[in-house]
């Protein structure tokens, strides 16, 4: 999830090396930074697995090569560690969040891995941004198989004490950014699954289980999770029927910057944080989702540490 941070970033302002240039598995080109330290035990991590290659890069042909992916809230947390576990699985990436230097050496990392990625800085929050953001993907990519909406944010508190900014803060991010990426994203996800190798596109909402069990102190950013969860599900109903698959994971307690600092840590309810998921459990979780046969689709995915109950 994204946290407050300074100064908005316009969308368009790219983070590349100079004349370097990056192809994905269906020959689209990307540019890439430079090679930064080993990313490869942080990959295997992402993708459960050892010694996985990437597609383009002499391995055998992976599910999501020759497809381009969109993630949201790609500067840290479940959206980096998404964005390195489609980069496994051979997919091309578009980085989206307001962090320019993070996003750089996430584009580095993909690189090392024998992926392609370039970086989009925006703030989602602003109504403008979403719609660029989109069409300057594509633009660059020239398609747009798989949109991850992940960009999100949070407060705690309770109504009677909370800054009501707060409020619209997390309905602009958590759900405004989400209905305009998705909408501005469906025409290339409905041209991809009806013209792309897959025969299939998919948009993934990451939401939250506060979506789906309220509790005090938490009730605006509940509410903000809940409306992704229902606007999912009559998405995907609206859809599915042109191959559009739409995907909703609600992470339980996952261990992120937002989580680890500032008042969401007290979501915890004494869980301790060695038992809280990882940001790479819950990109795994995505990356099913995404990797599945055409005729397949997870529709949600709840996912908890073991040892929490609600």
């Amino acid at each position: 999830m994204a946290e407050r941070e300074g100064e908005r970033v316009p969308v368009g302002v790219r983070v590349f090396g100079p004349g370097e240039r990056l192809r994905g598995a269906d020959g689209i080109e990307l540019r890439s930074g430079k090679t930064m330290g080993s990313s490869s035990e942080a990959a295997d991590a992402v993708t459960g697995r050892q010694g996985g290659a990437v597609a383009g890069a002499g391995a055998d042909r992976k599910v999501l090569s020759g497809s381009v992916a969109l993630v949201t809230g790609a500067s840290s947390g479940i959206g980096e560690a998404t964005a390195l576990a489609l980069a496994r699985e051979g997919c091309s990436l578009v980085l989206v969040a307001r962090r320019t230097e993070r996003l750089e050496q996430l584009t580095e990392a993909i690189g090392e891995q024998g992926g392609s990625a370039f970086a989009l800085p925006a703030d989602l929050g602003d109504a403008t941004q979403a719609g660029r953001a989109v069409e300057e993907s594509v633009n660059r990519c020239g398609r747009l198989d798989v949109l991850v909406n992940n960009a999100g944010f949070g407060v705690r508190g309770s109504v009677e004490d909370s800054d009501p900014e707060d409020w619209d803060r997390m309905i602009d991010l958590n759900l405004r950014a989400l209905l305009r990426m998705s909408h501005a994203a469906l025409p290339h996800l409905l041209r991809a699954a009806h013209e792309g190798p897959r025969g299939v596109a998919d948009l993934v909402n990451v939401s939250s289980v506060a979506g789906r069990v309220p509790r005090k102190d938490n009730s605006v950013y509940s509410a903000t999770k809940h409306a992704v969860c229902s606007f999912s599900e009559a998405l995907r109903q609206e859809v599915t029927g042109r191959q559009v698959r739409v995907g909703l994971v609600e992470p339980g307690m996952t261990s992120t910057e937002l989580t680890r600092g500032g008042s969401q840590a007290a979501s915890a309810h004494g869980l301790p944080p060695e038992t809280w998921l990882g940001a790479e459990d819950v990109a795994r979780a995505i990356a099913f989702m995404v990797t599945q046969p055409a005729h397949v689709a997870i529709n949600e995915i709840a996912v908890r540490p073991t040892a929490q109950e609600r």
